[in-house]
This record gives structure tokens, C-alpha cells and sequence, in this order.
């Protein structure tokens, strides 16, 4: 009867360790993020070396911040900056962790980024289109007045 009874209060306590922390068996340490342009078709490079065109998905660490740059000939570059900020359900698994007494679930999670999310997801960016420079106009010759005894397409003024 002792040795169930013990068993039973070690039980709570060996999943727990064996599941690690609630954030981060839930939600896992990797978020994909999408990457939209308007027009589509834009090349991307992230500051963590990720390239694609868009439309497009990319998988990243959550802990990880970081910048999008869009190019599209003819079109400006564009930069986004993707932050990171605790998100509502990590932060359940978190605390899901101090009911369940889980300190060694809430060290991991911690380390491990679950609890976060990436902002803005999906990532957006309107390209807007290069203006081609605008030509000066030229200032109108004038002409000079016709003048009369002067031959003009083999007349002279008088036989006009």
C-alpha cells in the first residue's frame, strides 16, 4: 500500500518532466510566419538568411527577432521588423505550468521561446511603384515676325 501510494505522488511529478514544459509541448519552439506583397511576386530576404518570393511561408525560432526586406523592380524596397511578444496561449501553458507545480516546465518553456509569437504575422507590405521623372516642358520658341521684301518659299512678301 506504501509503495502505491508513493508511486502515485511521483507520477504528476515524472510527466512533468517527461513533458517538459505545457507552452512548449503545446505550441512548440518553431513559428511559421507568411510573407505577403501587394503586388505579389516580390523577392524576400529575412535578416535570418531565409529567401523566398511572395506569396510565402517561412519556419523560424520563436524566440527569434528579425527584418523582412521586399524588392520588386520598379517598385521601392520596403522593410518590415518582426518582434517578438508573449502570446496568449503561451502564456496559459506558462502559468499552466505553476498550477501543475511544474517549475523544471516553466524553466523550459522559458528557454525555449514557447511562450512567444511573431508580430506582424502574416508579414504585409504594400510595394509602391518608382515614379518615372517627369520631363520639364520646353519653353515655346517664338517665332520672329515675317517681315516684308523677304523671300519666303521662293515669294516675296508683296506677291504673298
Amino acid at each position: 500500500m506504501i509503495a502505491l501510494s508513493r508511486f502515485l505522488r511521483l507520477l504528476p511529478c515524472a510527466a512533468l518532466l517527461a513533458a517538459g514544459g505545457c507552452a512548449t509541448v503545446t505550441r512548440g519552439t518553431t513559428n511559421q510566419i507568411q510573407i505577403e506583397s501587394e503586388p505579389s511576386g516580390a523577392s524576400v530576404e529575412t535578416s535570418l538568411n531565409h529567401q523566398c518570393t511572395t506569396p510565402c511561408t517561412i519556419t523560424v525560432s520563436r524566440k527569434e527577432e528579425f527584418s523582412v526586406v521586399f524588392k520588386l523592380a520598379g517598385h521601392h524596397d520596403q522593410t518590415v521588423f518582426v518582434r517578438t511578444q508573449i502570446a496568449g496561449t503561451g502564456a496559459a501553458g506558462f502559468v499552466g505550468n505553476a498550477v501543475v507545480g511544474g517549475v523544471v516546465g516553466m524553466g523550459v518553456d522559458a528557454v525555449s521561446g514557447s511562450t512567444l509569437e511573431h508580430a506582424p504575422n502574416p508579414v504585409r507590405a504594400v510595394l509602391q511603384k518608382i515614379e518615372a521623372p517627369r520631363a520639364e516642358p520646353r519653353p515655346a520658341r517664338k517665332r520672329a515676325p515675317k517681315q516684308a521684301g523677304l523671300v519666303e518659299a521662293g515669294r516675296t512678301a508683296e506677291e504673298g
